[in-house]
């Protein structure tokens, strides 16, 4: 038996093997992921903490490199097969390539895309970066409707998650998250097809060109909703990045209807992150989102400009 990454995996005098043991991938999955592609060895684990989602890098004989998502309980495996099945028109080279999938398996495989993340590199603080990250934003975000329900369901989940942070949040502050998503009038939204979590720990740089991975979050929403991350992240105090991103993507909020659109997925994120991060135990990722409370409150209830600053 030999270990790699966390993983145990079995190796007979060939180095190649069709077997692996891990925390997060079944008997079942095991034997789809042999069925597809035959022997394979593990060659990393990008796995992230706190997840409920196991991802592997694994290589095959004849040169083949893939990366697998798995998971026993996380619906976020359908979201990107979802996603991938509805197509990404002009991305290719720029996005994964969905190769196998089984929904009720909540197992799925890609052709291994190259590169390097952008959080934590050089290119995080690149402005090259960002445009092309625009522009590949814009390309992923097709028409997907209008709702009539997306903003009341929004709000009355956002409602939810306030009072579950009864024992997280100041009583004041509590207080201000429920005026603030009182003062958001429920109508049509026009919903395109997001990413969900867009930031530059899911873009890679690949000799100068940006890529992007995981679509684990991917659904129909308002446009503005890709934007909260980089907003209350990247673009606090580096107008250059944002700039360079809106460049990208060709437009900004300025309509009335986009602005409270973005005022809500502000509220809901936030005030989410706090919830979530404090239920799996990680209090940097909760402190993080005390702080984007605090930013969506100061700033006009989340009207963040497209340079992430408040409005003047």
């Amino acid at each position: 038996m030999a270990r790699r990454a966390g993983l145990t995996t079995c190796v007979a005098s060939n180095p190649w093997h069709a077997g692996l043991v891990k925390d997060g991938i079944s008997e079942e999955q095991q034997r789809l992921l042999s069925s597809w592609l035959g022997p394979f060895e593990v060659i990393s684990d990008h796995s992230w903490p706190m997840q409920d989602t196991t991802v592997l890098q694994l290589g095959t004989p004849d040169g083949g490199r893939y990366i697998v998502k798995a998971s026993q309980t996380s619906h976020h495996i359908r979201r990107e097969i979802a996603a991938y099945s509805r197509g990404m028109p002009g991305l290719e080279g720029r996005v994964p390539v969905l190769l196998h999938a089984a929904a009720d398996a909540r197992l799925l495989v890609t052709r291994f895309l190259p590169g390097t993340l952008v959080a934590g590199s050089n290119a995080e603080q690149d402005p090259e970066t960002y445009r092309q990250a625009g522009s590949i934003l814009a390309a992923l975000h097709q028409p997907a409707g209008i709702s009539h329900s997306y903003v009341r369901a929004l709000k009355t989940r956002t409602g939810s998650i306030i009072k579950r942070a009864v024992s997280l949040l100041p009583r004041q502050t509590l207080e201000q998250l429920t005026v603030a998503l009182d003062g958001v009038v429920p109508g049509p939204a026009e919903l395109v097809t997001t990413h969900g979590d867009y930031q530059p720990r899911n873009w890679l740089t690949d000799d100068g060109e940006v890529k992007v991975i995981d679509f684990g979050r991917a659904d129909r929403r308002p446009w503005v909703h890709d934007l909260v991350r980089l907003n209350h992240q990247q673009f606090l105090g580096n107008p250059t990045l944002s700039e360079a991103f809106y460049e990208g993507l060709g437009r900004t909020v300025e309509s009335g209807q986009d602005r409270q659109l973005l005022r809500l997925e502000n509220l809901n994120q936030a005030v989410g992150t706090v919830v979530w991060a404090h239920d799996v135990g990680d209090p940097v990722f909760e402190r993080q989102g005390v702080e984007m409370v605090d930013r969506v409150l100061s700033h006009d209830a989340g009207s963040l400009t497209a340079h992430g600053e408040p409005p003047h």
